[in-house]
């Protein structure tokens, strides 16, 4: 599983990005995937645990979200 660091979070907007640690670019992160993950947001800066899944639409965003 990937490890990366918030970038960027927005509840009201919900969504947001999370920066792979290895350098690899940005993983667009949705509101539901933090709500199910039992968590009520991301802060900036937070280390994150993650998956990266290709939705329906063909892009790609994380998931199964846990703190590292």
């Amino acid at each position: 599983m990937p490890i990366g660091t918030v970038k960027f979070f927005n509840a009201d907007k919900g969504y947001g990005f999370i920066s792979d640690e290895d350098g690899s670019g940005d993983a667009f992160v949705h509101i539901t995937a933090v709500q199910n993950a039992g968590m009520s947001g991301l802060e900036k800066d937070q280390r994150i645990s993650y998956e990266l899944e290709t939705g329906r639409n063909g892009k790609t965003s994380a998931v199964n979200l846990t703190q590292a």
